[in-house]
């Protein structure tokens, strides 16, 4: 009976599928959703038959994939067979194949000659016939403005013709899943089929079927409108059918599923491709996606990948993907489309009209589809017999990227302005590197490319990092938001494993094996601060603007520590690795569990294996952190539990590396520092301002020692020693950031000393000295080698170029001269560039090679063509060592300040204890450096003494106290910045008057020269300030004030007051407040003014009293200053930041940058010379009666006006009297019977000075000349407040 029934019921359906069934572009969708309500009926019958049991599926298995019922009733006789419907069926057909255009025509027309065919195959060459010709039209116009391109060649075993053409059904299952698709997955049928599959022989034959179509599945899913929907289905089908290893492994074996997913990829993305204009945008044969086609912007590729991600989990397949050779070229093909996509260009000129979004989609595309098949390939790459696997990816993978540097015409510079985020090809490179080395022990060197091509691999990672200072700099500002949002999410937690860590890995082994002048150069060229690396006090950079170069320096170096301090894949374990992840998170911020599990990094692919250690999560999170128990807040709302770092993680185990690296937002690393300045004070161990501690670093696994060439090169010792000088001589752009990251460097050079090395010799041999810097590459020896005289090009306008030539008495001195002046720092670009072509010389066997034309646009100013640059010999006359005793002279601010521990405790040098030296400011990392260059040479240790010898007489080791050696009067810091300032402008003036002499030929007379050493001296007396922002010391100008963080609030304590001493009781109903506000100092002087404007003047009235008795501003300040148009950029920063702040940043409230006080103003300080104060200053008051000093105060009063002309400083006058005025309510700024009367003005400014007066008093117990301020945090601003009411007259 159901051999009767079920076939022609079945039958029934599919016929019922072919008459419903239209093309979309000749019937509605609601035509095809009626043909489905229809038939729900019928197919809920045949569920209710999936429900019956095992017989009943059994049978229904049958009558689906016996191929004689379906040739039967579909081929048979005419009334069983409607012509109509045969013909829609063949027309649904057309279209269902995946065969590339120009192969379309020869499987036709293969097919079309085969003879005793059955029917439906004969419609099945048909359709292939009609398919490869609109096919044909249809491709051509999507691919027109691709451009040429190498075609991918597909396996031999992938062109199978039920796969590449037109589909060729046989049995009931086959055609019931075609219109399944051509439907789109109705959830009923859906149903139906996944009801069957406890059914073993039907899930087999369902699961062959299902990849036969698995092409059509997907060209069905890309034209699809609702794709959402499809694709959850699809995925709801596939991870059933697939996730089974076994049945896996016989579907890829039997039916080509490999192949089968690759294809159907790469049919995919060719759709949206289009020509890179990556690096030569005209001649460029590269082609990429397009991130702003729906098929990427909507993750309609994601089932596709979720399969071939579950299918890549299972050894079996995963090792014969490994094999095949022909489907790995297939795939890096395909990754190759990934590889520059989203391209950004920098706006020099206009903000962009739009920001484009796409971003969003390149990093998930580049996640989903590159990184995670990436982490299942690796987790079968793990042991030692799996090496011919990784070598066959390796092999390719570099074929791949070879192949994409010639298309893009890529040589060794990459082009300006441009930047891309996209570099799988790259990092498939390094991850299976850093496999082979970590678990498989394969030799490094085998599976490197030669040093031409490792060249080239390291531009575009290195170009990326660069592009982050640049970023972070503001120079990408232009390009909006989205650009940040780039350089943020490269860096964020779900992508670091496959971005940012293979990128910085793949740097570490081309920095181990290339030429360490060469990387050092070529970092400082890609940083854009080669010009900046002079020991000129004036430079000319060629490339980037005077603004952003200290924050690309302060990015090259920070890059450098980061590239020689890191160990994620060069030695360190699963469990170091969490370990290390979990402090860094921790010290940013306390966290929740839940997002701490969140940021910590993990594979991406959770199938993959690569888990973070063998050491579970919850065991390790115990180890380095405490629980914090949740807590009820005031309002009722409980607080979440939360994890803090032991106190023994902040002593040993903090990694301001680590933290640099992780952090999304700036702020956090500040953050990190801040709580970890806050454990110190806690512990008592370092009372000032600590600066990021020195980590002792995992031992390098030995594949990758070359690394540490890097700082035993002449060029980085160059670069150091340079900055150093320019520190030390206080020259513009540099920055305490910039100090802290070359004592870093240093400090790492001493510790990965070569031990092969002598380090107490000075020798160099000949191919070791490119230059006559240094003797050699030793830093050790470097350290104590003195430079005499180094040549620089500076601009006409510098202060060397009219400074006379040293006198060169001595033979030695001539030497000197000679050798240091034959060599500088900006010709770095010049060195690497000929050291890339020494490498592409001895790569060419050919004696007649023709060099390579350079093709990018990138165009350093060679050292001698600028006309505008004279070249000058400076003396310096220092090593690093006396470099860095001066620096610590400077750091502390005391002269002779450094004295050798060796000289009091001469075992020091023996038995250490550098533990004290763990945390501390710049002058501990100072001394702690000094102590470890000793210890390691005795060479040096003399050298120091000679040093400390000449800078002061030889005396006995005092003893000091900790408290004493850190503790500096504030008084005494400022008198030696104004002695320096005196004597550089004193030196200034010298030079300037050699300048007129000489350049303009007039004698100078002595009036002249009399009226340049006042105004000099006029200069030096000048009050200097700190801008805790930018880090510059100088005056405060009217071109460019500087401001006193100030807090304003209103206050009503001086009206309180009252003249009984008896205490008053606080009042409890409003008659009582009435009744206790008699009396009061604030009632007087209200009844005062009231009865004065009765008999009086306006205006005479208002210069006679003062108010701000009641609703008065306290002026108070943290003592900290800072440039107005720094606050106005960090109130900028302010107001961008994504964290709920705990103040208002548009009523102008913040935290003072460097203590974090409340503070709502800033407070403009006035010039030195200013006018008025000139005029007080040049009256004496000593002998003068009192009516003689009124009638001076009435003259300056009829002098003084307003201000001549209109400056920075006068508009930030105004701005502050306006907050001074908001911080109060305005009936207690408005007294005058006149509406907007300036004198009220005057009046309210005067009393607010008069208030803080008061105040001030009642902190000192009534007399400002003994007694102390209050001991609170903020201080009083009385002074400011004085010169302020004296400047608004």
């Amino acid at each position: 009976m159901s051999e009767l029934v079920i076939p022609r019921f079945i039958f029934y359906i599919i016929q019922f599928l072919r008459d419903g069934y239209s093309e979309p572009d000749s019937s509605s969708d609601k035509d095809i959703q009626k043909t489905l309500q229809a038939l729900e009926p019928q197919i809920s019958f045949l569920e209710d038959l999936t429900k019956m049991g095992g017989a009943m599926r059994t049978v229904l298995t049958q009558v689906l994939t016996n191929q004689q019922y379906y040739k039967d009733l579909s081929c048979g006789s005419a009334e069983n067979t409607c012509t109509e419907s045969h013909e829609k069926y063949l027309t649904a057909l057309k279209g269902s194949g995946l065969a590339f255009p120009e192969e379309k025509p020869s499987s036709a027309i293969q097919e079309q000659g085969t003879s005793a065919m059955p029917v439906q195959e004969t419609a099945g060459a048909t359709a292939a016939s009609a398919q490869s010709e609109s096919s044909d039209e249809e491709d051509q116009d999507d691919r027109s403005s691709v451009g040429k391109r190498k075609r991918v060649k597909l396996s031999t075993s992938a062109k199978d013709p039920s796969i590449m053409d037109v589909l060729k059904h046989k049995c009931f299952l086959e055609e019931l899943l075609f219109w399944t698709v051509k439907y789109e997955f109705p959830q009923k049928m859906v149903t139906f089929l996944l009801n069957m599959l406890p059914d073993q022989e039907y899930k087999i034959a369902f699961t062959k079927t299902f990849v036969q179509h698995y092409a059509f599945i997907m060209k069905t899913l890309k034209k699809s409108h609702e794709s959402d929907t499809m694709s959850n289905r699809i995925v709801h089908i596939s991870v059933q059918l697939f996730s089974n290893e076994e049945l896996a492994r016989q579907v890829t074996e039997e039916c080509q599923l490999l192949d089968i997913m690759v294809t159907v990829l790469l049919y995919m993305m060719e759709s949206c491709l289009i020509k890179s204009e990556l690096q030569d945008e005209e001649n460029s044969l590269h082609v990429v996606v397009n991130c702003g086609e729906p098929l990427l912007k909507n993750n309609t590729y994601w089932p596709l990948v979720s399969d071939f991600i579950n299918i890549l989990s299972h050894q079996s397949v995963a090792k014969k993907f490994l094999e095949d050779h022909g489907l790995l070229v297939t795939w890096m093909n395909f990754v190759s489309f990934f590889q520059g996509m989203n391209l950004n260009k920098r706006e020099l000129n206009e903000h962009v009209e739009f920001e484009s979004q796409t971003y969003y989609a390149a990093f998930a595309a580049e996640l989903e589809a590159c990184a995670q098949p990436m982490w299942g390939l690796l987790s079968h790459c793990k042991v030692r017999e799996t090496q011919e696997y990784t070598r066959n990816v390796v092999r390719y993978c570099l074929e791949a990227l070879q192949d994409w540097f010639d298309a893009i015409n890529f040589v060794d510079e990459p082009a300006l302005n441009q930047v891309t985020f996209h570099l799988p090809l790259h990092r498939y490179y390094a991850m299976f590197l850093s496999k082979a080395v970590k678990y498989q022990e394969i030799d490094l060197d085998s599976i490197l490319p030669d040093q031409e091509m490792l060249m080239k691999l390291m531009v575009h990672p290195l170009l990326i990092q660069a592009s982050l200072s640049e970023i972070h700099s503001n120079m990408w500002v232009r390009n909006g938001l989205q650009i940040k949002g780039q350089a943020m999410t490269y860096v964020q937690s779900h992508f670091c494993n496959s971005m940012i860590d293979p990128d910085i890995y793949l740097l570490q082994v081309c920095a181990s094996k290339l030429d360490p002048d060469y990387f050092i150069s070529s970092v400082f060229e890609r940083f854009k601060v080669v010009d900046l690396l002079t020991m000129a006090s004036l430079h000319q950079n060629t490339v980037l603007d005077s603004d952003h170069e200290r924050s690309m320096l302060e990015g090259a170096l920070t890059f450098l520590v980061i590239l020689l301090s890191l160990r994620l894949h060069l030695g360190m374990t699963d469990d170091e690795i969490l370990r290390a992840e979990m402090i860094s998170q921790l010290c940013m911020n306390d966290r929740t569990h839940s997002s701490l599990l969140d940021l910590i990094p993990e594979s991406p692919n959770p199938k993959s294996g690569i888990l973070l250690g063998s050491c579970s999560f919850e065991s390790m999170l115990s180890s380095v952190a405490d629980f914090k128990a949740p807590v009820f807040e005031p309002g009722g709302s409980m607080q979440q539990g939360m994890y803090t770092p032991k106190g023994e993680v902040w002593d040993q185990e903090f990694d301001p590396v680590m933290v640099i690296l992780r952090t999304v937002y700036r702020r956090d690393v500040q953050s990190a520092m801040d709580r970890y300045t806050a454990f110190l004070k806690q512990i008592g161990r370092c009372p000032g301002n600590p600066w990021p501690p020195y980590k002792k670093r995992t031992p390098l696994h030995p594949s990758y020692k070359g690394l540490m060439r890097l700082l035993h090169c002449k060029t980085l010792h160059i670069v150091l020693f340079t900055l150093l000088y320019k520190i030390l001589m206080d020259h513009q752009n540099m920055s305490e950031h910039v100090l802290c990251m070359v004592l870093y460097l240093i400090e790492l050079g001493l510790e990965n000393y070569p031990e092969d090395e002598p380090c107490d010799e000075d020798t160099a041999g000949p191919d070791r000295c490119h230059d006559s810097w240094f003797p050699g590459s030793s830093l050790l020896c470097n350290m104590r080698h003195v430079i005499n005289y180094v040549r620089v090009r500076v601009p006409d306008t510098a202060p060397e170029v009219r400074r006379e030539p040293p006198a060169s008495t001595s033979s030695d001195s001539h030497s000197s001269a000679h050798n240091s002046g034959t060599a500088q720092v900006f010709s770095l670009v010049a060195e690497r560039r000929k050291k890339f072509q020494e490498i592409i010389n001895r790569s060419n066997s050919e004696a007649n090679q023709v060099v390579r034309p350079k093709t990018s646009a990138l165009k350093w100013t060679a050292p001698g063509s600028t006309p505008q640059l004279t070249t000058v010999i400076l003396e310096v006359k220092e090593s690093m060592l006396s470099l860095l005793i001066k620096l610590h002279q400077k750091l502390s601010g005391k002269s002779d300040s450094y004295c050798p521990p060796w000289l009091s405790d001469p075992d020091c040098l023996t038995q250490a204890d550098l533990s004290k030296y763990a945390h501390g400011d710049g002058v501990t990392a100072v001394e702690r450096i000094l102590l470890k260059a000793a210890m390691k040479s005795c060479l040096n240790k003399l050298s120091i003494d000679e040093i400390c010898r000449k800078a002061a007489p030889p005396v006995p080791p005092k003893k000091s106290s900790p408290a004493e050696k850190k503790t500096l009067d504030k008084e005494e810091r400022r008198q030696k910045a104004r002695e320096r300032q005196q004597k550089l402008l004193a030196e200034f003036a010298s030079r300037q008057k050699s300048f007129m002499e000489t350049a303009m030929d007039i004698e100078s007379p002595e009036s002249d020269v009399a009226m340049e050493i006042a105004s000099s001296e006029q200069q030096v007396s000048e009050p200097t300030y700190d801008c805790v922002i930018c880090g510059q010391s100088g005056p405060s100008t009217e071109d460019r004030p500087i401001g006193l963080v100030v807090l304003l609030q209103a206050t009503s304590v001086l009206g309180h007051r009252r003249k009984i001493s008896e205490p008053k009781k606080l009042p409890t109903s409003e008659e009582e407040e009435q009744i206790y506000l008699d009396g009061t100092c604030a009632a007087v002087h209200d009844v005062r003014l009231t009865i004065l404007q009765r008999h009086f003047k306006d205006s005479s009235c208002l210069q006679s009293v003062s108010i701000g008795w009641e609703g008065g501003v306290y002026v108070q300040t943290c003592g900290h200053t800072l440039h107005i148009d720094c606050h106005k950029s960090y109130m900028e920063s302010l107001r961008n930041d994504q964290v709920l702040q705990g103040f208002s940043v548009d009523k102008g409230e913040f935290t003072c940058p460097l203590c974090r006080q409340f503070a709502n103003s800033v407070l403009p300080c006035f010039p030195g010379n200013n006018v008025e104060r000139g005029l007080w200053q040049n009256h004496t008051h000593g002998n003068k009666s009192t009516r003689e000093l009124i009638l001076e105060v009435e003259e300056l009063q009829e002098q003084l006006g307003t201000f001549p002309s209109e400056t920075n400083l006068s508009k930030e006058m105004e701005a502050v009297m306006k907050d001074i005025k908001s911080a109060t309510q305005k009936k207690f700024t408005d007294y005058s019977k006149t509406l907007g009367s300036p004198d009220n003005d005057f009046l309210f400014m005067y009393s607010v000075a008069r208030t803080n007066l008061e105040l001030e008093l009642v902190h000192r117990g009534d007399n400002l000349c003994s007694g102390g301020a209050s001991a609170a945090g903020k201080r009083s601003c009385l002074s400011m407040c004085l010169k302020s009411k004296n400047e608004q007259r």
